[in-house]
Protein backbone atom coordinates (compact mmCIF):
# COMPACT_ATOMS: atom_id res chain seq x y z
CA UNK A 1 0.00 0.00 0.00
CA UNK A 2 1.93 3.17 -0.78
CA UNK A 3 0.93 6.28 0.74
CA UNK A 4 -2.58 7.56 0.34
CA UNK A 5 -3.36 10.92 -0.83
CA UNK A 6 -6.51 10.50 -1.79
CA UNK A 7 -10.37 11.67 0.00
CA UNK A 8 -10.47 11.10 3.42
CA UNK A 9 -14.22 10.87 3.86
CA UNK A 10 -13.58 7.60 1.26
CA UNK A 11 -11.22 5.69 3.78
CA UNK A 12 -13.58 6.78 6.50
CA UNK A 13 -16.40 5.73 4.99
CA UNK A 14 -14.65 2.14 4.49
CA UNK A 15 -14.36 1.74 8.10
CA UNK A 16 -17.55 3.48 9.32
CA UNK A 17 -15.27 5.59 11.69
CA UNK A 18 -13.30 8.90 11.02
CA UNK A 19 -9.84 7.17 11.35
CA UNK A 20 -8.41 9.72 8.54
CA UNK A 21 -9.94 13.37 9.85
CA UNK A 22 -12.47 14.43 11.65
CA UNK A 23 -15.11 12.46 9.42
CA UNK A 24 -17.88 15.34 9.49
CA UNK A 25 -19.73 13.98 6.03
CA UNK A 26 -20.12 10.21 7.51
CA UNK A 27 -23.17 10.40 9.25
CA UNK A 28 -24.92 12.72 5.98
CA UNK A 29 -23.22 9.52 3.76
CA UNK A 30 -22.05 6.68 5.74
CA UNK A 31 -22.72 4.00 3.07
CA UNK A 32 -19.34 1.96 2.16
CA UNK A 33 -18.20 3.66 -1.34
CA UNK A 34 -18.79 2.17 -4.26
CA UNK A 35 -21.46 1.76 -6.95
CA UNK A 36 -25.13 1.97 -6.00
CA UNK A 37 -24.56 2.84 -2.53
CA UNK A 38 -26.96 1.41 0.70
CA UNK A 39 -28.70 -0.55 -2.42
CA UNK A 40 -25.98 -2.56 -2.97
CA UNK A 41 -26.25 -6.19 -1.66
CA UNK A 42 -22.67 -6.31 0.59
CA UNK A 43 -21.50 -10.06 1.76
CA UNK A 44 -20.16 -10.54 5.43
CA UNK A 45 -17.10 -10.27 6.04
CA UNK A 46 -15.04 -13.84 6.87
CA UNK A 47 -12.43 -14.24 9.42
CA UNK A 48 -9.46 -13.32 7.37
CA UNK A 49 -11.44 -10.14 5.49
CA UNK A 50 -12.08 -9.02 9.24
CA UNK A 51 -7.82 -9.46 10.44
CA UNK A 52 -7.08 -7.64 6.93
CA UNK A 53 -9.73 -5.34 7.50
CA UNK A 54 -8.16 -4.53 11.08
CA UNK A 55 -4.69 -4.32 10.06
CA UNK A 56 -5.52 -1.88 7.08
CA UNK A 57 -6.94 0.04 9.35
CA UNK A 58 -4.03 0.14 12.02
CA UNK A 59 -1.85 1.05 8.82
CA UNK A 60 -3.53 4.25 7.58
CA UNK A 61 -4.43 5.55 11.11
CA UNK A 62 -1.25 5.94 11.33
CA UNK A 63 0.14 6.43 8.22
CA UNK A 64 2.74 3.36 8.08
CA UNK A 65 3.43 1.24 5.22
CA UNK A 66 3.46 -2.76 4.67
CA UNK A 67 7.02 -3.33 5.28
CA UNK A 68 7.24 -0.93 7.85
CA UNK A 69 3.91 -1.90 9.70
CA UNK A 70 5.30 -5.85 9.52
CA UNK A 71 8.42 -4.60 11.07
CA UNK A 72 6.91 -3.01 14.08
CA UNK A 73 4.67 -6.14 14.32
CA UNK A 74 7.89 -8.38 14.68
CA UNK A 75 9.43 -6.20 16.63
CA UNK A 76 6.24 -6.18 19.29
CA UNK A 77 6.10 -10.27 18.96
CA UNK A 78 10.10 -10.13 20.23
CA UNK A 79 9.55 -8.26 23.13
CA UNK A 80 7.91 -9.21 26.25
CA UNK A 81 4.43 -9.22 27.19
CA UNK A 82 0.98 -9.42 25.09
CA UNK A 83 2.29 -8.81 21.29
CA UNK A 84 -0.96 -6.70 20.22
CA UNK A 85 -0.75 -4.29 23.22
CA UNK A 86 3.40 -4.06 22.37
CA UNK A 87 1.98 -3.27 18.94
CA UNK A 88 0.36 -0.54 19.88
CA UNK A 89 2.80 0.90 22.33
CA UNK A 90 5.30 0.77 19.51
CA UNK A 91 2.88 2.74 17.02
CA UNK A 92 1.85 5.64 19.93
CA UNK A 93 5.49 5.95 20.60
CA UNK A 94 6.48 7.19 17.10
CA UNK A 95 7.87 10.29 16.67
CA UNK A 96 5.69 11.73 14.16
CA UNK A 97 2.18 10.13 16.44
CA UNK A 98 3.86 11.79 19.30
CA UNK A 99 4.20 15.20 17.99
CA UNK A 100 0.63 14.70 17.18
CA UNK A 101 -0.55 13.72 20.55
CA UNK A 102 1.58 16.45 21.99
CA UNK A 103 -0.72 19.06 20.18
CA UNK A 104 2.42 20.43 18.10
CA UNK A 105 0.68 19.30 15.04
CA UNK A 106 -3.01 18.96 14.17
CA UNK A 107 -2.70 15.60 12.31
CA UNK A 108 -0.20 13.13 11.53
CA UNK A 109 0.20 13.71 8.16
CA UNK A 110 1.34 17.29 9.19
CA UNK A 111 3.27 16.47 12.05
CA UNK A 112 5.21 13.37 9.68
CA UNK A 113 5.51 16.78 7.66
CA UNK A 114 6.83 18.85 10.68
CA UNK A 115 9.72 15.98 11.09
CA UNK A 116 10.65 15.38 7.71
CA UNK A 117 11.17 19.35 7.25
CA UNK A 118 13.83 19.16 10.25
CA UNK A 119 11.62 21.20 12.39
CA UNK A 120 11.51 19.18 15.37
CA UNK A 121 14.20 18.23 17.79
CA UNK A 122 14.41 15.21 20.14
CA UNK A 123 16.95 15.65 23.23
CA UNK A 124 18.21 18.92 21.50
CA UNK A 125 19.24 17.13 18.79
CA UNK A 126 16.96 17.51 14.70
CA UNK A 127 15.56 14.37 13.96
CA UNK A 128 14.05 14.13 10.82
CA UNK A 129 12.59 10.25 11.01
CA UNK A 130 8.71 10.12 11.53
CA UNK A 131 9.87 6.40 12.37
CA UNK A 132 11.82 7.06 15.24
CA UNK A 133 10.89 5.51 18.03
CA UNK A 134 11.27 7.36 21.09
CA UNK A 135 12.53 5.80 24.96
CA UNK A 136 11.16 6.67 28.34
CA UNK A 137 12.48 10.19 29.38
CA UNK A 138 12.78 11.72 25.80
CA UNK A 139 12.27 15.15 25.41
CA UNK A 140 10.67 16.54 22.08
CA UNK A 141 10.49 20.65 21.00
CA UNK A 142 10.63 22.55 18.10
CA UNK A 143 13.75 23.67 16.51
CA UNK A 144 14.59 27.23 17.78
CA UNK A 145 15.00 28.87 14.16
CA UNK A 146 11.46 27.15 13.20
CA UNK A 147 9.68 28.80 16.65
CA UNK A 148 9.92 32.23 15.11
CA UNK A 149 7.80 31.00 11.94
CA UNK A 150 4.00 31.78 12.51
CA UNK A 151 3.19 28.60 10.05
CA UNK A 152 4.37 26.06 12.48
CA UNK A 153 3.78 27.78 16.23
CA UNK A 154 -0.21 28.64 14.70
CA UNK A 155 -0.79 25.37 14.92
CA UNK A 156 0.33 24.51 18.04
CA UNK A 157 -2.63 24.02 20.95
CA UNK A 158 -0.96 21.77 23.15
CA UNK A 159 -1.46 18.06 24.76
CA UNK A 160 -5.08 16.67 25.73
CA UNK A 161 -4.77 15.88 29.13
CA UNK A 162 -6.14 12.61 29.06
CA UNK A 163 -2.56 11.17 27.62
CA UNK A 164 -0.99 10.63 30.71
CA UNK A 165 1.97 9.02 29.45
CA UNK A 166 2.98 12.80 27.68
CA UNK A 167 4.15 15.86 29.89
CA UNK A 168 3.56 19.09 28.25
CA UNK A 169 5.66 22.35 29.05
CA UNK A 170 3.65 25.27 27.35
CA UNK A 171 5.82 27.92 28.08
CA UNK A 172 8.92 25.93 26.21
CA UNK A 173 7.19 24.44 23.98
CA UNK A 174 8.25 21.18 24.43
CA UNK A 175 7.02 17.81 25.98
CA UNK A 176 8.50 14.92 27.35
CA UNK A 177 7.70 11.00 26.37
CA UNK A 178 7.41 9.44 29.88
CA UNK A 179 6.32 5.54 29.41
CA UNK A 180 4.66 3.82 27.04
CA UNK A 181 0.67 4.19 27.43
CA UNK A 182 -1.21 1.56 28.60
CA UNK A 183 -3.85 0.10 26.13
CA UNK A 184 -6.80 1.50 27.61
CA UNK A 185 -5.62 5.14 27.75
CA UNK A 186 -5.09 4.83 23.80
CA UNK A 187 -8.38 6.09 22.02
CA UNK A 188 -7.70 4.26 18.84
CA UNK A 189 -10.54 1.68 17.97
CA UNK A 190 -7.92 -0.77 16.66
CA UNK A 191 -8.52 -4.85 17.82
CA UNK A 192 -5.60 -5.35 17.61
CA UNK A 193 -5.52 -9.09 18.41
CA UNK A 194 -6.77 -9.13 14.84
CA UNK A 195 -3.90 -8.02 13.52
CA UNK A 196 -1.93 -10.86 15.94
CA UNK A 197 -3.80 -13.58 14.30
CA UNK A 198 -3.18 -12.36 10.97
CA UNK A 199 0.30 -12.14 11.09
CA UNK A 200 0.43 -15.60 13.08
CA UNK A 201 -1.25 -17.40 10.05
Amino acid sequence: MARYNGPKTKISRIFGEPILGNGKWLGKNSNPPGQHGATRKRKSLGEYALQLREKQKAKYTYGILERQFRKTFEEAARRRGVTGENLIKLLEARLDNTVFRLGIAPSRPAARQLVSHKHIEVNGEVMNIPSYQLRPGDVISIKEGSKAKESITSQVRGKNPKFNWLDWNETEVKGTFITYPERENVPENIKEQLIVELYSK
